[in-house]
């Protein structure tokens, strides 16, 4: 038996995730011990237990029942967002949540899954290639369908997030470099002309050249360049049609000074909670950012804030330790994995969690744009709570049947 779970259960990434989920529950009751709102922690420690349910039953589902069921599990998602645009509760002003009996339910969360097992299946068939236009058209499809469905709710955030985790999916499946250059250099140049048109040109440039240097033909090379252009400076004038808290909360990105008692509020905040830790930290229950409640609902997006406050340096970096150890064997697993199906979606659901761990802590140092990204594993919340530990009982289940095709 034990000679059993050495081959095939996979301790790192077990371990790895109770200890980041252990780490925020007691960061959640330390945040909300002094605001009367001990129900939260209650809340969470029931999703959590839950969740490590779910994640035990996915780690042993045979993987060939996994596939099968993953087209099912992708309509119920694509259902259950319609529904919730029809019957689901405002919270912030987007229409994601389906509030039951006091409590909340975020079925974009499970899209996220859904969606990549799904693109996953698709481009596991023998007969499906991604240089096949049909099928590559059809493989953004598969993400498009329910991007359109949040967006419409609407959440800039997930939406934001769906698209980064394509590109590693299409890299992945044997995109070439200039189709994924191509989807990039937009992003970049949108991205730099927030901070002026300098920098805007400046990118604009370096990713026209190596367009250039990859091109395929002189039509999809002027596409890809006139695209690169055309959003980079479209991007003022989307600006403007934005709702007035995404533009503070964009304002707020550039330089949360200009905001410091408004949308840069919880930046601010958050940066010097962090910096205050020092290396060993204030002491559990013991942070003045945490205790006095400086940052609103730190518990839920900005919950990084609390253990780097109360644990200092040495708390953070367990925590960064525990991640980057689910992304090396997450990697690992894309790697090693005989079934296309198993090693596309390990590499989904990596990119997954990396891509949200990096927005979160990075909005909470001030590097990226406050977008409403929880922080994989630890921020409250049961819907990103139990479909986290979810993903993470998938890629052991694929780690366990790596050797099958």
């Amino acid at each position: 038996m034990l000679s059993y779970f050495r081959e095939y259960f996979d301790f790192y990434l077990f371990f790895a995730c109770l200890v980041l989920v252990v780490i925020g529950l007691i960061s959640i009751y330390s945040a909300t011990y002094d605001v009367n709102n001990a129900l939260s922690f209650q809340r969470q420690l029931i999703w959590a237990s839950c969740g490590l349910v779910l994640m035990l039953m996915m780690a042993f589902l045979p993987l060939r029942l996994i596939r099968r069921l993953s087209p099912w599990f992708y309509a119920l998602c694509l259902a259950v967002l319609v529904l919730v645009l029809i019957f689901g509760t405002v919270v912030k002003g987007t229409k994601g949540w389906f509030g039951i009996a006091g409590l909340g339910g975020q079925p974009s969360e499970f899209a996220k899954v859904a969606t990549i097992l799904m693109f996953a299946w698709y481009f596991s068939k023998i007969d499906i290639s991604i240089t096949s236009i049909k099928d590559f058209v059809l493989g953004l499809g598969i993400f498009f369908l329910p991007m359109l469905l949040i967006l419409i709710q609407p959440d800039l955030g997930t939406v934001i997030v769906f698209f980064l985790i394509l590109i590693p999916l299409l890299f992945w499946t044997g995109a070439s470099r200039f189709l994924l250059l191509t989807i990039i250099s937009p992003i970049a140049s949108a991205f730099a002309s927030l901070f002026g048109i300098v920098p805007l040109l400046i990118v604009a440039s370096v990713m026209s050249f190596l367009l250039i240097y990859l091109h395929e033909n002189k039509l999809a090379l002027a596409f890809a360049i006139g695209i690169t252009l055309a959003v980079g400076l479209s991007v003022h004038f989307i600006y403007d049609k934005l709702p007035v808290y995404q533009q503070r909360r964009i304002s707020a990105f550039v330089n949360p000074e200009l905001d410091h008692k408004g949308a840069g509020y919880n930046v601010i905040q958050s940066k010097i909670a962090i910096g205050s830790g020092g290396l060993f930290g204030k002491g559990y229950m013991k942070g003045t950012q945490t205790q006095l409640n400086y940052i609103p609902e730190q518990w839920t997006d900005f919950i990084f804030c609390v253990p780097a406050e109360e644990f200092g340096f040495l708390g953070a970096s367990l925590i960064l330790l525990c991640f980057v150890i689910l992304f090396v064997r997450g990697l690992k697993i894309a790697s090693i994995c005989r079934n296309r199906f198993a090693s596309i979606s390990a590499l989904g659901i990596t990119a997954l969690l990396m891509v949200q761990t990096f927005i979160n802590i990075g909005m909470e140092m001030g590097i990226m744009p406050v977008i409403g990204i929880p922080l994989p594993l630890m921020s409250y919340g049961g819907s990103a709570l139990v479909s986290d530990m979810m993903m993470v009982g998938l890629l052991m289940n694929f780690y366990s049947g790596r050797k099958e095709y």
